[in-house]
């Protein structure tokens, strides 16, 4: 038995008998058009590649096809089957606060139509989730706010998911508030443990709205070290807000925005947050980063995690694959070596 993630999907099923339908006015027509030109059996006779029987076993496998394609869209899944598995494993809490303020659109290297702060950005935080095996973790975004994106958890699916939606269209003021990312991270980690806790700022760097190395003291003094991954690079580069136009923004004299890493200020706030500062574009970022985390205190909790073997959709994309094969092979005409063949009268001779 089967249950289906997107069940509404299956209401396409009702599109089978419509096509099934205008199959059968085409060759309705087909045979008109014939009758035209004589007796039917006489034009067929004049046709001798044509196949009564294979048009329709065609039919057949295609519309089969299209069902098992639709299923496959729907989602099936073993019904009853547990989808949510726990064991107990020890690990710390870390949580990522990613700068999203319009800087971060400009390029992370010294050429201006590099790789977005970013994009290297989320690419350097799915890499730190991928070597993550039983920490919990959890998403701050900002800019001239701060905001949970994703509450402290062990699912590793959901925060690679809400690490790929992250723009800098999220965060409604602009700005870049350290300060509040880091205050904001530290009222999100679990209450009342005693496990390592961390809080990785990825920033270019430029603050401008609030005291990002007294929020990095505070926390600190509350057990919570605080590490600095830095993008961008020293002589700055344009931010480019439409890269499939080329537009780059512009200050009120019409002049193009520049935008550099502060990465005296960066390694400021590590130090106040008794953390490591590391620059994004070093090939050992995330390996700094990940000994830094290593040497965090770590508690037993439950880690809870989706089970993969309840998804029963691969059986069906095999049958679909089986179908399409059949499909191409199967030839409209009359199929030669089986001329030789007859399957519906008797080769007996006739008695009187």
């Amino acid at each position: 038995m089967f249950s289906f993630g997107n069940p509404k999907i299956l209401f396409l099923l009702l599109l089978i008998p419509a096509m099934f339908g205008l199959f059968l006015l085409a060759r309705k027509a087909r045979t008109k058009k014939l009758k035209r030109y004589g007796r039917l059996d006489v034009v067929l006779g004049q046709i001798p590649d044509a196949s009564r029987y294979t048009p329709w076993i065609k039919i057949g496998v295609e519309l089969l096809l299209v069902a098992v394609v639709i299923v496959i869209l729907a989602r099936p899944r073993a019904k009853g089957s547990s989808t949510l598995t726990s064991k107990k494993v020890q690990g710390s809490e870390i949580v990522v606060a990613m700068d999203i303020s319009n800087s971060m659109l400009a390029s992370s290297t010294n050429d201006a139509d590099g790789i977005s702060r970013l994009q290297q950005a989320k690419f350097i935080v799915e890499k730190l989730f991928d070597r993550m095996t039983n920490d919990k973790v959890g998403l701050v975004v900002f800019a001239g706010d701060a905001y949970v994106q994703l509450p402290i958890t062990t699912d590793y699916v959901s925060a690679n998911m809400f690490i790929n939606s992250v723009s800098t269209n999220m965060v409604p003021t602009q700005g870049t508030a350290i300060g509040s990312a880091i205050d904001m991270a530290l009222e999100s980690f679990t209450p009342d443990t005693k496990t390592g806790r961390a809080i990785i700022v990825i920033t270019d760097g430029e603050n401008f709205e609030d005291d990002a190395v007294e929020s990095a003291a505070r926390a600190a003094d509350a057990g919570v070290i605080v590490d600095i991954i830095g993008l961008g690079t020293a002589s700055g580069a344009p931010i480019l807000i439409d890269r499939n136009k080329g537009v780059y923004m512009t200050d009120s004299q019409g002049q193009q925005v520049i935008t550099a890493l502060n990465a005296a200020e960066a390694q400021k706030i590590a130090k106040a947050g008794k953390g490591i500062y590391v620059s994004g574009n070093s090939s050992n970022a995330i390996g700094d980063i990940n000994s830094q985390l290593d040497t965090l205190a770590k508690t037993d909790f439950m880690r809870t995690t989706f089970s993969p073997a309840s998804e029963q959709f691969p059986a069906f994309a095999v049958l679909a694959l089986i179908l399409l094969i059949i499909d191409a092979l199967t030839p409209t005409r009359k199929i030669t070596w089986l001329t030789k063949f007859n399957f519906f009268t008797s080769n007996k001779p006739r008695t009187k």
